[in-house]
């Protein structure tokens, strides 16, 4: 069965491709017929030359920057150390070029350009593409003896060649974004459409458990009530006949009861059934939900109030913190439902917080919920919402008014 590449890991793959193959004409020059001194001397500056020791170097310094940093592929936010890596990545194609005196080094900038738009939004992307291309400028002025103007024009021919790389990567950014987030409305879809089966569930038992109550055991009381009167009227063995019938009208009527109070303590939903969901097929971010089963909630908005948040601090925690591990966890604890969340982000020193985070604090206040939020620079994020699985009476009264 052949092995499913994805988008990324085509984009890496390839790139590495490109970078062994610029590697064959740098070693055919290295290694081909050696030039006469004189010719040398007269030459030097007109062409490609080996490529010496520290050209050499610069060269596999690009290949390794370049499999590093391209393992970063698909993170949202753009980290330190993956600047710095492409600040290596250029000055290493830039050096190629320099060295070898060649225009290999443009061709490595172009696999740089497809790396650009997934670690650098549009305004600093495109600047750092041109300039880039720019630089090496000097290699053809002062390598290969060009007038400024054909130097200005190779380096022109081979910024529309990067320009297009660039664009490339970037629809495929684009692409994989909206896939991104057609995954996570899928999943909320999903979440939300078996928290309404749970619902519609519930809603049924508590339907047919009222039925129940209202009319059979009414009409059972009124059969026990008429066999007790009969019960004083009648004599003989019709006496005998119609207390045991009032014997067994009272065990159904028992038998109904225990039935209506299964089908009212049966029909909490199941919380976890539609949390569970949620962590399906997060790209770069590896989930693991510890959530009690089953966790059971008898008022379906709150259930609702819980689905959100959690899905709240999953889509945080791949668009900002820049995590690659996320722990939830959910547990019933005294009265109430307490979901703790942990990730490996950067964390910050000082928490602004977003529209989610406040959504998620007045979604909780509104049932009488908290959200207590710690994080420090390094330290990725911990949050920790308590919910109570009834509302307080103040809040009842408050409903009621």
């Amino acid at each position: 069965m052949p092995v499913q590449l994805n988008h990324t890991r085509l984009l890496r793959y390839s790139g590495l491709a490109t970078w062994a193959m610029v590697g064959l004409p740098l070693l055919y020059m290295s290694l081909g017929p050696n030039v006469a001194p004189d010719d040398l001397a007269a030459d030097d500056a007109l062409g490609p030359r080996a490529l010496p020791l520290l050209g050499w170097g610069v060269y596999f310094l690009f290949g390794v920057s370049y499999f590093v940093l391209s393992q970063g592929l698909g993170r949202r936010h753009a980290r330190f150390g993956d600047v710095v890596g492409l600040l290596l990545l250029t000055a290493s194609a830039i050096g190629v070029s320099y060295y070898g005196r060649n225009g290999l080094g443009s061709v490595l900038l172009m696999t740089t350009a497809c790396l650009l738009p997934w670690f650098l939004p549009l305004r600093a992307g495109i600047p750092w593409l041109i300039a880039s291309q720019f630089a090496v400028m000097p290699v053809f002025v002062y390598g290969f003896n060009f007038p400024l103007f054909e130097a200005l024009m190779q380096s022109l021919l081979y910024t529309g060649f990067s320009v297009f790389v660039f664009a490339t990567s970037l629809i495929a950014r684009q692409q994989a974004d909206a896939r991104e987030e057609q995954r996570r409305l899928n999943a909320e879809l999903r979440a939300t459409r078996l928290l309404l089966a749970e619902s519609a569930r519930v809603n049924e038992r508590t339907r047919i458990s009222r039925e129940l109550h209202d009319l059979l055991g009414h009409h059972l009381t009124a059969l026990s009530l008429n066999l007790e009167v009969a019960g004083h009227l009648a004599e003989g063995r019709a006496k005998e006949h119609v207390s045991q019938a009032h014997t067994l009208a009272r065990l159904l009527l028992t038998d109904v009861r225990e039935a209506v109070s299964q089908l009212r303590e049966g029909g909490a939903m199941d919380l976890s059934v539609a949390l569970r969901p949620l962590a399906e097929n997060v790209p770069s971010l590896d989930i693991a939900m510890d959530i009690e089963s089953p966790l059971t909630i008898d008022d379906p908005e709150r259930a609702h109030v819980l689905l959100r948040c959690t899905q709240e601090i999953i889509t945080n925690a791949v668009r900002h913190s820049g995590a690659r591990h996320l722990w939830i966890a959910a547990r019933r604890d005294n009265g109430a439902i307490v979901v703790t969340a942990r990730d490996d982000g950067r964390g910050a020193d000082l928490l602004v917080a977003g529209n989610g985070l406040r959504g998620m604090r007045e979604r909780l206040a509104q049932q009488g919920g908290t959200l207590d939020i710690d994080t420090r620079p390094g330290d990725g994020f911990r949050l920790r919402l308590v919910l109570p699985i009834a509302a307080a009476p103040a809040v009842r009264e408050g409903v009621a008014a």
